[in-house]
């Protein structure tokens, strides 16, 4: 009788994980719903355009007719459970696309064959391979008028190497699909299918030597006996294999089927993923063995937060078994959670499960301290144990929002947190240089999608505007200045003197203040009076509204009366005197300069340094990342960058990206001084 445990194996072995990725409109979400309706997972296929698929559930997916986020799906075929990831195409929404890759064994990068190779596509397939995932790529709508495949698959060796072989080729004019893998007679649009056959052969076998020499003996090997050297292929990049497919027609999607439960890694054959123990310079790589008896390592890498569900964290098993009733902690936290209910997801829907193996994908609801790259065990030696991070784009698009009601600030923060927690690349911040609150994102739609959550979802409204830029004030040139306030109004009245002078300070000195008063011209107890006078101009400005920075104000002497003379009056008198002092200065604003690093396709390289250089822009240097991709690097103001990522996308296809870093401060231009100036009158006016 076999024993418990090879049955979990066998059960463990019978499982396929797949994401769809790659751009918007290569019809990832209609592939994902005709293999769910050709496995019997669905009644019937659901459409876009109507918004009844599976996986986008979501009310604003449905009226966009696009993903927003990653939505997970499950089906059997031929005795196999293979769970699909549906992600979304959009470049602002890669905080739900790139997790989806720490969830499954294959990358399916999905191209559209009537548009063609997309930046999308690229960008995916550039991840897939730095988290050493085995790779394929699916081309979707093969039916499409006047598409020629042939030619796209020229295309796909061109840009993705020689290694990306197909595995089915279309024939009766991009109607059905032929399997060149396991048969290798017959004809299709692409010719004999006998030469597709033999080039992935020969592909295979090159990892094996063994098999190099049986082939070189005999001619052909016998596909049925190339497992082992085909998953080793898989998981090395030596083979990228191609399958052609349309949703709409169905054709090729029965034979993707086959393809994924019987040339597809299962959870035991894909290399591990990249668990790492410890912190920094001190951690040190970890294998998670996918065996269903060690103790239990899984990874959280979606949360979603419903108003009325609660939190929900969906996680992929790496090793041992979860089971309904485990005690399993998050991370470092010393407390356990039971898991009172574990679920599959077949997008919206729920289905309960007893247990969970290495590469199932479950969640697990109503668990307040889970949250997203969390890493569940059941072990205390396994706290410190974490996932490899994700190269994540850096959220650099800002809005500064405010609730519409006074008062609402506290409860604005609360749901934006929410928001925030289940997309790692949406960062919620408080700046206090402008005592804003602003939500940085990847670009615009990123942002208007998750207003539109917040209003929908949350039924909070907000108001938005561009964030303030930190301008600051500073002197260039020692001046003095001096002020008497005299105030009589009957009774008691108000007399302070103060002469001061000032003297500009190294940029990000900050602030100086000295007392150099002699004889008592004002006495000390009124000295800190002074200061405050001068702090109050320190802080709302005296040319342009924007805080002063970098100089030093010393008191040297002043005047004071036996009766009139108070801290108010001091205070005064400090302020105006530094306010005289600051105009005889030649003053300056100054705007913040930020270190820009920008990665851009290198035929974009020309058009992104000459718009640099137009937005006041200096380019420090440029150099290559691999792959057709260089590095700019610079300085730019911080003012020239608010619409960056709208003109940064038109330049290179969706395909560059930046990240910025406050680099140092330098003054405006005086045509933007004297602008900065004037809008500061009117508002005084006013």
């Amino acid at each position: 009788m076999p024993s418990r445990s090879n049955g979990l194996t066998a059960e463990m072995k019978a499982v396929r994980t797949l994401a769809l990725v790659g751009a918007a409109v290569a019809g990832k979400t209609s592939l994902a719903e005709a293999l769910l309706y050709k496995a019997g997972a669905i009644g019937a296929c659901g459409s876009v355009e109507r918004g009844s698929t599976v996986s986008d559930h979501d009310p604003l997916e449905r009226r966009m007719l696009h993903s927003l986020n990653a939505s997970v799906m499950h089906l059997t075929h031929a005795g196999t459970r293979i769970y699909l990831i549906d992600t979304p195409g959009g470049p602002d929404f890669l905080g739900q696309s790139l997790p989806a890759l720490e969830a499954v064994e294959t990358v399916a990068v999905v191209i559209n064959a009537a548009t063609g190779i997309e930046p999308m596509a690229i960008r995916m397939m550039e991840y897939a391979a730095s988290r050493r995932l085995a790779r394929m790529i699916i081309v979707n709508k093969i039916d499409a008028q006047g598409v020629s495949l042939s030619g796209l698959l020229a295309d796909i060796q061109a840009t993705f190497g020689r290694e990306c072989l197909p595995l089915n080729v279309p024939d009766g004019v991009n109607r059905q699909v032929i399997d060149c893998f396991f048969n290798r007679f017959g004809r299709s649009d692409f010719g004999p299918v006998e030469a597709a056959h033999r080039a992935l052969v020969e592909q295979v076998v090159e990892v094996d030597a063994a098999f190099v020499d049986r082939y070189l003996e005999k001619g052909d090997v016998d596909p049925s006996e190339l497992h082992a050297p085909l998953e080793q292929a898989l998981r090395e990049g030596h083979l990228i294999p191609v399958c052609f497919a349309s949703s709409r027609s169905g054709a090729g999607v029965a034979e993707l089927l086959d393809v994924i439960v019987k040339l597809l890694p299962d959870p035991t054959e894909a290399n591990p993923p990249s668990f790492i123990v410890g912190e920094g310079a001190e951690a040190m790589p970890m294998e998670a063995k996918p065996d269903s008896t060690l103790h239990v390592l899984a990874h959280v890498f979606k949360v979603t937060i419903d108003p009325y569900v609660g939190k929900m964290g969906i996680f992929r098993v790496h090793q041992g078994t979860v089971t309904r009733d485990s005690q399993l902690y998050i991370g470092d936290g010393r407390k356990p959670f039971k898991v009172g209910h574990l679920f599959m997801l077949q997008g919206k829907d729920h289905v309960e499960v007893s247990h969970a193996l290495p590469g199932d994908i479950v969640a697990v609801a109503k668990v307040d301290e889970i949250h997203f790259d969390a890493v569940l065990h059941d072990a205390a030696e396994d706290s410190h144990v974490h996932l490899a991070p994700l190269p994540f784009p850096v959220p650099v698009y800002g809005l500064a929002v405010e609730p519409k009601r006074h008062g609402d600030e506290q409860r604005a923060w609360e749901i934006l947190s929410k928001l925030a927690a289940e997309d790692p690349c949406l960062r919620i911040e408080h700046v206090a240089a402008t005592n804003e609150t602003v939500l940085y994102g990847l670009g615009e739609l990123h942002l208007r999608i998750v207003l539109e959550r917040l209003r929908e979802v949350y039924r909070f409204d907000v108001q938005t505007r561009p964030p303030r830029i930190a301008y600051r004030e500073t002197v260039t040139v020692p001046a003095e200045g001096h002020y008497r306030h005299k105030k009589q109004s009957g009774g008691a009245g108000q007399f302070a003197e103060v002469f001061l002078r000032i003297e500009p300070l190294a940029r990000g000195a900050g602030f100086e203040f000295a007392d150099e008063v002699r004889g008592g011209a004002i006495p000390g107890q009124f000295i800190p009076a002074v200061e405050k006078g001068v702090r109050e101009v320190l802080a709302y400005g005296a040319i342009a509204g924007f805080p002063v920075a970098d100089v030093r104000v010393v008191v040297y002497d002043g005047k004071h009366h036996s009766v009139d003379s108070k801290d108010i009056a001091f205070a005064t008198a400090g302020r105006k005197a530094f306010m005289a002092a600051i105009r005889e200065a030649r003053p300056v604003v100054l705007e913040p300069i930020v270190q820009i690093e920008i990665a851009v396709p290198e035929h974009s390289v020309g058009d992104v340094t000459s718009d640099l250089s137009l937005r006041r822009g200096l380019v420090t240097g440029t150099s290559g990342l691999g792959s057709g991709t260089v590095a700019i690097g610079g300085q730019v103001p911080e003012a020239e960058l608010a619409d960056y990522q709208s003109r940064l996308n038109a330049m290179t296809s969706g395909q560059g990206r930046y990240t910025v870093a406050l680099s140092h401060y330098e003054a405006v231009p005086p045509a933007v001084q004297q602008t900065l100036m004037e809008r500061y009158r009117v508002r005084e006016d006013d």
